[in-house]
């Protein structure tokens, strides 16, 4: 869900404050605006004051646009990019030669980026830990494509569709956490995840009723909160 709150104090700072324990921040990081003052007749006149403030958390903001855009084109001449594609052609063979001929890769190109889909049976070993080597793979074809070149592409890579099989388990993953949450009222701190799966939960949540997110500590350690807004 959005990280937006209303909070409400007899003061503006005591709104803010209660805002900023709610969502177990600090000042630097949420946008603040106060919001109109509850008004009240001569007939309440002894009835406590209100002050209502909307906080928006800025990492919320941060978080969802990582990862959150398609592949985007780049100005790249089409001649630049088959040759960067005939590089990473040649690298593949190679690797590929040298780990497990078995292994078949298809690489082509979209929207002025590169995609290299691989599949085998043992495919598990070019994914690793939770992706870990996927991703480390990923970053060293990056390097490939963009040595010596002047024009920045990028290089997505996918092992036997790893990434939607992952993106549906953290799906369920967050949709059973937040149940639990809702059910225990206890907050729940998930494993460290990069930003591109932070970004799954929190847009799986961000519609949830009464479940907020927010994520701690730093890469490659940093972490989702989830837990229960308390009315």
């Amino acid at each position: 869900m959005s990280k937006v709150i209303i909070s409400e104090g007899k003061t503006t700072n005591e709104a803010i404050e209660k805002g900023l324990k709610q969502l177990n921040t600090s000042k630097e990081n949420v946008e603040i605006k106060v919001l109109e003052q509850e008004k009240r007749s001569f007939f309440d006149i002894l009835a406590p004051r209100v002050v209502k403030v909307e906080i928006t958390l800025k990492e919320e903001k941060s978080e969802l646009k990582q990862e959150n855009t398609k592949i985007s084109e780049n100005n790249i001449d089409e001649q630049d990019l088959n040759l960067i594609k005939e590089k990473l052609e040649q690298f593949l063979k190679e690797f590929i030669k040298k780990i497990d001929e078995s292994f078949k890769y298809e690489i082509y190109t979209e929207s002025s980026n590169i995609i290299i889909n691989i599949n085998g049976e043992k495919s598990g070993t070019l994914i690793g830990y939770r992706g870990d080597t996927l991703n480390a793979l990923q970053v060293i074809l990056n390097t490939i494509a963009n040595k010596n070149s002047n024009s920045k592409v990028r290089v997505h890579l996918n092992i036997d569709n790893y990434k939607e099989k992952r993106e549906k388990a953290l799906e369920e993953l967050a949709v059973k956490v937040s149940k639990t949450v809702l059910r225990t009222n206890k907050k729940i701190t998930l494993e460290p995840m990069n930003s591109y799966e932070r970004k799954i939960i929190h847009t799986k949540l961000q519609n949830v009723k009464n479940i907020k997110t927010h994520s701690i500590g730093e890469d490659p350690n940093r972490k989702i909160v989830i837990e229960k807004i308390n009315k």
